[in-house]
């Protein structure tokens, strides 16, 4: 996906030559097909080739896996205080300021109304 968040479209031998590291042609098609039928890229076809193009940015990838890994995380309260416990002290060891924004975003929530909280 790095190389489909950096050019517009790339076929798949444009990904080929593309990559950090050398992989066979086969194995590029394999895993882009397999990236199409999961809905990370869009494909059409040009000639006999396919055309391949990023369906979502990195931001909506990013957003969406952390969703669900914190929706997983989260969906048991026993498991929930450990998670959120080591996020903090992650946020706390790296960043003062970001440490901050959440705390400013937990209060923030806090405040709101009840039906904007869902």
């Amino acid at each position: 996906m790095e190389v489909m968040w950096r050019v517009d479209t790339a076929t798949v031998r444009g990904v080929q030559e593309r990559l950090p590291r050398t992989a066979a042609y086969t194995t590029v098609m394999t895993t882009l097909d397999r990236l199409f039928k999961k809905g990370f890229v869009e494909r059409v076809r040009q000639g006999r080739a396919f055309v391949y193009r990023a369906a979502h940015s990195r931001e909506q990838v990013e957003t969406a896996v952390t969703a669900g890994l914190l929706t997983g995380f989260l969906g048991e309260t026993r498991r929930a205080l450990p998670l959120l416990s080591n996020l903090v002290d992650a946020v706390a060891e790296q960043d003062e300021t970001l440490l901050d924004q959440l705390d400013a975003l937990i209060r923030e929530k806090r405040t709101a109304p009840r039906k904007e909280r869902a």
